[in-house]
């Protein structure tokens, strides 16, 4: 089934069959109802004279229609086809779940995209049914559902760690499309297991097979000294007002959350989502590189994810240190770094922020291990970064985004297609040159060849390939 369009016959096999791949791409709206659900709800199929399918939850809800309690859609994983778009949609999705739209509005998520709030109307309404406020709206009720279901918080915190700017503005809006105010949801949801002292407790739902082990010993192999810690099972780091963890369950990614400022969440969603690849399709990777000659890799390790980024400018630091050097070579560069010019938390084992653009470009880094070189590099990246000249975090286009960094002096293929691969969510970025790739395609045999066989899905072969090893 195309992305881009949904075929009713096949929609409606994946949702009598309750097929769980579907999960994220579509819902299936109900007119007898008027209820919209998750392909894999548990209820009776209904009629097919009584279904609509609608691509996206802000297009249901906007032709009137409301969440199952049920199978809640606020649970779906996202749909894959956003999540690895380059485009002006896709990037205009991600910064909307980066809470642009909620801080700026149309002008300020049209200008971070350097398009026109009419244009960028125009190509929503065209693709998705509704324009970027309505997905907007449509993220922070959904978020705002979760909360209300899974956790404690008071109703005036869930008001603002879901985007709205007022606990009115909040009831009025829930009550106009829901049909039922935040306080009676509440009412409904029994227990609240979700709060445990000062931290808050969510469900990241993903599609299976999911290889969180392995990603896991990634992420905690090149965890930063006194920003991040990870022990197989987990992965935690401090963040702007207190600190996350991860832990990866059954169907889900655990996400405990202890912050001062909760109006910061849903951005914490949406990056740890990405951080963890929580929206990737694993059949369709699994299906396109198991013909190739990494089937057996592909066999070996089923639901492998590309390991994300938390923020594009660290994973860009990270690239130009580990440039020609051991991964422990440079994570322990990167912890001097951190310590030097990243803010502190005053907390205890996570000590410190990573530095942002601005901090880096004013840092003194003599003494820490780089080569004069190494330093030219990080800076002229951190005060081009900080100008606004090359954007990591999703406005930018992909490619713009790559030409920029090689007009980095020592920035070249091999650290630009990391960066893309990690922090750009190009599924077919290639770190080109990499020696641990070279090396692992040499004792399996592969030619150089095979590379171009594993389009558009390049950035999952080199992850199995680096697994290999």
């Amino acid at each position: 089934m195309s992305v881009r369009e949904l075929d009713f016959d096949s929609c409606y096999r994946a949702v009598a069959a309750r097929d769980a791949r579907f999960d994220g791409r579509f819902y299936t709206a109900v007119t007898s109802t008027n209820i919209y659900c998750r392909p894999i709800c548990p209820a009776r199929t209904p009629s097919t004279r009584n279904v609509r399918f609608y691509r996206h939850a802000a297009s249901a809800e906007a032709a009137g229609f409301r969440p199952c309690k049920r199978c809640r859609p606020e649970l779906s994983p996202g749909d894959p086809g956003w999540d690895h778009r380059g485009d002006l949609i896709g990037r205009a999705l991600r910064l909307i779940d980066e809470g642009v739209a909620d801080d700026g509005g149309m002008t300020r998520l049209a200008g971070r995209l350097h398009i026109t709030g009419r244009h960028l109307h125009r190509l929503f309404a065209a693709e998705i049914g509704v324009g970027p406020l309505a997905v907007a709206r449509t993220k922070r009720l959904l978020l705002a559902k979760q909360l209300l279901t899974e956790t404690g918080l008071p109703i005036v915190d869930v008001a603002f760690a879901s985007g709205f700017g007022s606990v009115r503005q909040f009831n009025a809006t829930m009550k106009d499309t829901y049909g039922f105010t935040p306080g009676e949801l509440r009412a409904t949801t029994g227990s609240k297991p979700g709060v445990c002292g000062d931290a808050l407790t969510l469900r990241l739902h993903r599609r299976e097979p999911y290889d969180a082990a392995t990603l896991m010993r990634f992420l905690g192999a090149r965890a930063i000294p006194g920003l991040e810690h990870a022990d197989g099972t987990s992965y935690s780091r401090a963040v702007p007002g207190g600190t996350i963890t991860l832990t990866p369950g059954p169907g889900h990614v655990r996400l405990d959350v202890s912050v001062d400022d909760t109006r910061h969440l849903a951005r914490i969603v949406a990056r740890c989502r990405r951080l963890l690849d929580l929206d990737a399709d694993p059949e369709a990777i699994s299906s396109a590189l198991g013909e190739t000659s990494l089937g057996p890799l592909v066999s070996a390790r089923p639901g492998l994810r590309v390991p994300g980024a938390w923020d594009g400018f660290e994973v860009a630091v990270r690239a130009v240190i580990g440039q020609q050097i051991s991964v422990a070579g440079a994570r322990t560069i990167l912890g001097r770094v951190t310590a030097r010019a990243g803010r502190p938390t005053g907390g205890e084992g996570l000590t410190h922020l990573f530095p942002t653009a601005e901090e880096l470009a004013e840092a003194d880094l003599d003494g820490l291990g780089l080569t004069g070189r190494r330093v030219a590099t990080l800076r002229a990246l951190a005060t081009r970064v900080a100008g606004g000249e090359i954007d990591l975090d999703g406005a930018q286009d992909p490619a713009q985004a790559v030409a920029g960094l090689l007009e980095v002096p020592g920035i070249g293929p091999w650290t630009s297609g990391y960066i893309a691969l990690r922090a750009l969510r190009d599924p077919d970025a290639w770190p080109g040159g990499d020696l641990g790739l070279r090396r692992a395609m040499a004792c399996l045999g592969i030619p150089e060849d095979h590379i171009e066989r594993w389009r558009p899905w390049r950035a999952y072969a080199a992850l199995h390939l680096w697994s290999s090893e």
